[in-house]
């Protein structure tokens, strides 16, 4: 996949765009369309994990403004893909997460090893 590229897996379901992935240099941008849950943990971690290969990705940020819940699937989606790029000084963080998961985060401990921003932009700028 080339810089600026994005791939887009449609949600035969609802009918409506699910999760799309965007490389913008070595970061992977996770735009979550859809909940992170058990019913789609599966595709979006293989999907990820295929780009984060194929591109050299070292920074991975999931945005969820296009989603309101996360359960304890979608935490082992983050952390597999946190334990794949920390062995190469890579980071995770997060952005646009409303306060529902944002309580998941918290009462996790998620925070202390990812990173919060209020839009994909500002997390770009930190992790460039």
């Amino acid at each position: 996949m080339q810089e600026g590229k994005r791939y887009v897996k449609p949600d035969k379901r609802t009918g409506k765009e699910g999760t799309t992935y965007e490389i913008s240099g070595r970061c992977l941008i996770i735009r979550l369309n859809e909940e992170l849950d058990h019913h789609n943990a599966i595709q979006i971690k293989e999907k990820a994990d295929r780009l984060i290969e194929r591109n050299h990705v070292k920074h991975i940020i999931f945005d969820f403004s296009g989603s309101g819940f996360m359960d304890s699937a979608g935490i082992g989606v983050i952390m597999g893909r946190y334990k794949k790029v920390i062995f190469i000084g890579g980071k995770i963080a997060v952005a646009s997460v409303n306060s529902s998961v944002d309580r998941i985060f918290r009462l996790s401990g998620l925070y202390k090893i990812i990173d919060k921003y209020d839009s994909v932009e500002s997390a770009l700028n930190h992790l460039k």
